[in-house]
């Protein structure tokens, strides 16, 4: 199949795309009324000036909350209503879900920046995916699973845990035998813990890649999906507002992004202002090819990364694209008795006879173990971790999952303070 943009010859190629298609960007931008007055003064014909550039005002998600949905499209909706051909919504797990317009020539650009993940893990022709991402108006699993075709690559569209079971997932993946596996890091995980108490060997099964997104992948969740699955597990990296804009390779240092597709920064989180080459700063985005709706420029995503210029793997996409390495998410903690919390999946709620914060961790207990001396093990390693002592509650085996699989994404905290 054609694609709707091949990869680029060389990075200098991708230089140029970059600079038209951040003038188009800007220009567009120009014809919203949210970025109206605010791009006045900027030179259009300046835009490869880092000076120039940065004077265009940084963008997030908490800017896009204040407005209702009318209000959000009027602000930023760059084409009439008869050329919205779907919507994204965002994945809602740390605030009020976004809806985001997309036009025809969004859908195109968005099914390539999903199928470039496949070539970049290198599943091809003869592989079969088991995806269990949402398929809905979150754009993830429906847009993943058409862009297969892009890259001749088969597809089972199985959606996530809350449509399709997770017992009946496991039977599919045991009769139909994929050999990639795509979905959530935690579902991924939740399932090798079922697979274990049905007596199921998912090691000696038909998977033997794991592809994960929408979550933090720590090396000790990687190690151990690595283990239970007897698979290689890659990280790619998106979101709603702009694509899958990247994906890991062989060498697992970080995820190449479609700079091409994206333009990229790694800023400081006060000045806005690009740092160096390694340097962790605030990751913003600007979308080359899925802005014709929404033209956000220096979009900032939420994420603590680095940026290294090169990979240590080799192939066409280390050859072309620079990698990204996450640090943490600026976005998504909580805080408690004055600690911020990060990448940490608890409840949070207030004692009712003295309104102190309490951070409770719910878990569950399998094997002999005793569960007063694991619950201590657990607050103490919380403790050590965070600074913050919580109270752990052990629960009935199933029961999380039970939770799990009620949950579009998996939240990262449950905020029930008074």
């Amino acid at each position: 199949m054609r694609l709707p943009l091949p990869l680029p010859d060389s990075r200098a190629h991708i230089a140029q795309i970059q600079s038209e298609r951040k003038r188009k960007a800007f220009a567009l931008a120009k014809t919203v009324p949210w970025y109206r007055d605010k791009l006045a003064g900027i030179q259009s014909d300046a835009l490869d000036d880092p000076e120039e550039w940065q004077k265009i005002p940084i963008l997030d998600k908490d800017t896009l909350r204040k407005f209702s949905h009318a209000e959000l499209i009027q602000a930023f909706c760059a084409v009439p209503h008869d050329q919205i051909a779907e919507y994204w919504r965002s994945g809602g797990s740390t605030g009020q879900p976004v809806f985001y317009p997309r036009t025809v020539d969004d859908l195109v650009y968005g099914e390539l920046s999903w199928g470039r993940s496949f070539p970049c893990v290198g599943v091809g022709p003869g592989d079969l995916c088991h995806i269990s991402f949402p398929l809905g108006v979150h754009p993830a699993g429906q847009v993943w699973a058409r862009s297969a075709k892009m890259f001749n690559v088969g597809m089972v569209w199985v959606g996530a845990g809350n449509s399709y079971p997770s017992a009946a997932q496991l039977e599919l993946i045991e009769t139909l035998r994929p050999t990639v596996f795509i979905g959530m890091s935690s579902f991924a995980l939740h399932l090798a813990n079922l697979a274990e108490a049905k007596n199921i060997d998912l090691a000696a099964g038909s998977v033997r890649k794991l592809v994960c997104s929408a979550e933090m992948l720590s090396a000790a969740k990687r190690e151990k999906l690595s283990r239970l699955w007897g698979a290689e597990v890659f990280d790619v990296f998106g979101m709603s507002e702009a694509g899958l804009m990247g994906a890991e390779n062989s060498a697992h240092d970080g995820i190449h992004i479609w700079t091409d597709m994206y333009f990229i920064e790694v800023v400081d989180p006060d000045s806005g202002r690009a740092l160096p080459e390694g340097q962790v700063g605030t990751l913003c985005v600007t979308p080359l090819w899925t802005n014709h709706a929404t033209p956000f420029l220096r979009w900032n995503s939420g994420d603590l990364v680095s940026f290294a210029s090169r990979s240590a793997g080799g192939g066409r996409f280390a050859e072309l694209f620079p990698v990204i390495k996450h640090a943490n998410r600026t976005t998504g903690f909580f805080k408690v008795r004055g600690v911020n919390v990060l990448d940490f999946q608890a409840v949070l709620d207030t004692e009712a006879k003295t309104d102190r914060e309490n951070l409770r961790v719910l878990i569950e207990i399998r094997g002999a173990c005793e569960p007063d001396a694991v619950c201590v093990a657990v607050a103490q390693a919380v403790k050590s971790t965070f600074e913050v002592s919580p109270s752990v509650q052990v629960l009935q085996r199933g029961s999380l999952a039970a939770e799990f699989e009620r949950s579009l994404k998996a939240p990262r905290f449950v905020d029930r303070r008074q």
